[in-house]
C-alpha cells in the first residue's frame, strides 16, 4: 500500500471513528415529554419560544428546556413515564434541563430547583434510568426507590428523606441519606452540611400525602392495566372504567358522558417548537387517550378510546375512528403560535367545594382527583337521573382560592376544527349547596391529521379489533 493510500485510509478511519463516537449524543436526543398532571392556583410556564412564562394548562406536555414556576398559592405535580412524580409548592421554579431517551430505551431526566420546594416520588421501574435534582451547587442522585422532599432557600437547602435511600453529591463531600435522615446545606459559608437522624414536618406533608395515596390507591384500580407507562393510569381509573363493545374491544370511556358528548370540546392548541400545535385536554383524565391510541365512535355507546400504539412515539393531534357524519375532526391553527382555547379550559373552585353538583355530559370536569370516592356509583346515579349532588372530602391544607385544571384564562378561544374566537367562562362541575341524590364518603377513517412524535419505547400494545 502506497504511502498516500495509507495516509487516506487512516484520515477515512478517523471520521469513521468520530461518527460512531457521536452517534450516542444522536440517540440521546430523542424527543421524551412528561405530564403536568396536576395544576392547583396559579401555575406557570416558560415553553422556551422566547415569549415568557404564560399560564399553565393541566396535561399539557412537559419537554426539555421548559420551566414550572408557582406563585403565592401554585401547586403542581409532574407526572414521568413510569409514574414517578415531583410535586412543587408555592413560590417554587423547576427547570427541566434534560428529557432525553437513549438508544437503549432508558430514560435521562435532569432538573434543577432554582427556589422553593419539591417533593419527588422516584419509582425506578426500568433498570438504567437516570435521574438527577440539582439545587444549588448540589446534586440528589437516584438510582433506587426514593421519596424525598427539597427546600431551597437563599441561604440554605434542606433534603428529607422519608423513604428509601439516595446521595447528595456536593463540593464539600458526597452525602448518602436514607430513610427519616435528612441534611442541611449552609448555602453562605461553602456549602457545608449537617446530617440529623430526624425530618422536621412541614405544612405541605400532608398535601404530598394525600397525592401519592392517590396515585398509589388507582394505578391499579382499573379494569385494564396493561399499559407500557404509568403516567395518568391513576386518573383513567379514577375517573372512568373499561367496557368489552362488541365489535370494537375493549374500551375506556370517562364517567358522565352521554351520546352527544365529545372528549374534543374542551381543551387547548399550544404550541410547541419542534413539532407545532398539540392537542391539550382540559379533562382531568386527558392525557393518556390523547396522545397514544384512538378515540372510536359507537352508535348508542358514544365516544370511547381504545388503547394502543404506545411503541410509536405519541400524537400531538388525537387519532379518530369512525366519526359521527358531519363531525368537526380536531384540526390544529393552520399558522401562529399562540394558545387557542377550545371551550372552556378553566375549572374554578373554592377549595375544592365542599358539594359538586355532575351532570352528564361534564366527563369529569370540575371534581378534583381523589375528593369523590367510588365515582362509578355516582355515575350510574347520573344516568339515572340526569344529575347527582355529591359530597368532596375536606382538603389536606387549607387554601384561600385555589384553581383547579388550569391558571387563569389564556389568550383566545375557539373551536377544535378552527381557531374561531369565542367567550366563556366554565360551566362545567357547579358548585351547589342543594339537595343531593349521593353522598360520597370520602371525598379506520383518520380525523385532523396523523401527527406523531417521539422515539419513546415501553412495548406495544394492540388495539382492540375494530369493524371494517
Amino acid at each position: 500500500m502506497s504511502k498516500r493510500s495509507l495516509g487516506t485510509s487512516i484520515v477515512l478511519l478517523a471520521i469513521l471513528t468520530l461518527a460512531l463516537a457521536a452517534i450516542p449524543a444522536v440517540a440521546d436526543s430523542q424527543v421524551r415529554i412528561v405530564r403536568l398532571s396536576n395544576v392547583e392556583g396559579t401555575v406557570q410556564v416558560d415553553r422556551n419560544t422566547g415569549q415568557g412564562y404564560e399560564n399553565a394548562f393541566l396535561n399539557m406536555p412537559i419537554v426539555e428546556g421548559m420551566k414550572l414556576a408557582t406563585k403565592d398559592e401554585g401547586r403542581a405535580e409532574v407526572e414521568f413515564e413510569d409514574g414517578s412524580t415531583v410535586r412543587i409548592t408555592p413560590k417554587s421554579t423547576l427547570e427541566f434541563t434534560a428529557l432525553t431517551l437513549r438508544d437503549s430505551g432508558s430514560r435521562v431526566s435532569a432538573l434543577i430547583l432554582r427556589t422553593g420546594q419539591a417533593y419527588v416520588s422516584y419509582l425506578a421501574k426500568q433498570k438504567d434510568d437516570q435521574f438527577t435534582l440539582a439545587f444549588s451547587n448540589e446534586t440528589v442522585l437516584l438510582s433506587r426507590p426514593a421519596h424525598f422532599r427539597l427546600d431551597v432557600e437563599a441561604s440554605d437547602a434542606v433534603v428529607a428523606v422519608f423513604k428509601g435511600d439516595l446521595q447528595v453529591q456536593s463540593p464539600s463531600g458526597n452525602v448518602d441519606l436514607s430513610k427519616n435522615n435528612s441534611v442541611t446545606f449552609d448555602l453562605l459559608a461553602g456549602d457545608k452540611y449537617t446530617v440529623a437522624k430526624n425530618i422536621e414536618e412541614d405544612p405541605f406533608d400532608a398535601w404530598d400525602k394525600q397525592q401519592t395515596k392517590y396515585q398509589q390507591e388507582y394505578a391499579s384500580k382499573g379494569s385494564n392495566n396493561n399499559y407500557p407507562y404509568g403516567y395518568g393510569v391513576s386518573d383513567l381509573n379514577y375517573y372512568g372504567s373499561y367496557s368489552n363493545i362488541p365489535g370494537y374491544g375493549l374500551m375506556w370511556q370517562p364517567y358522565f358522558t352521554g351520546v352527544g358528548w365529545s372528549p374534543f370540546a374542551d381543551g387547548a392548541w399550544m404550541f410547541y417548537p419542534g413539532f407545532g400545535y398539540t392537542w391539550v385536554s382540559a379533562y382531568p383524565w386527558g392525557w393518556m387517550p390523547y396522545r397514544y391510541g384512538s378515540w372510536a365512535y359507537v352508535p348508542g355507546y358514544g365516544w370511547g378510546w381504545a388503547p394502543g400504539g404506545f411503541g410509536g412515539g405519541w400524537y400531538t393531534v388525537p387519532q379518530l375512528t369512525n366519526p359521527p357524519n358531519r363531525f368537526p375532526a380536531p384540526r390544529p391553527p393552520q399558522q401562529g403560535s399562540a394558545t387557542v382555547v377550545v371551550g372552556h379550559p378553566v375549572v374554578t373552585a373554592g377549595g375544592p367545594p365542599r358539594r359538586v353538583l355532575v351532570q352528564n355530559g361534564t366527563a369529569g370536569l370540575g371534581i378534583p382527583r381523589g375528593t369523590v370516592s367510588n365515582l362509578g356509583k355516582v355515575s350510574h346515579e347520573v344516568q339515572r337521573s340526569g344529575f347527582a349532588t355529591v359530597r368532596t372530602a375536606p382538603p389536606s391544607r387549607s387554601m384561600s382560592s385555589p384553581v383547579y385544571g388550569s391558571s387563569a384564562p389564556s389568550e383566545s378561544h375557539g373551536s377544535t376544527g378552527a381557531s374561531r374566537a369565542s367567550s366563556g367562562s366554565s360551566s362545567a362541575g357547579h358548585v351547589s349547596s342543594g339537595s343531593g341524590h349521593v353522598s360520597s364518603g370520602s371525598g379506520h377513517v383518520s380525523g385532523g391529521g396523523a401527527a406523531r412524535m417521539g422515539g419513546s419505547s415501553g412495548g406495544h400494545s394492540a388495539p382492540p379489533s375494530r369493524p371494517r
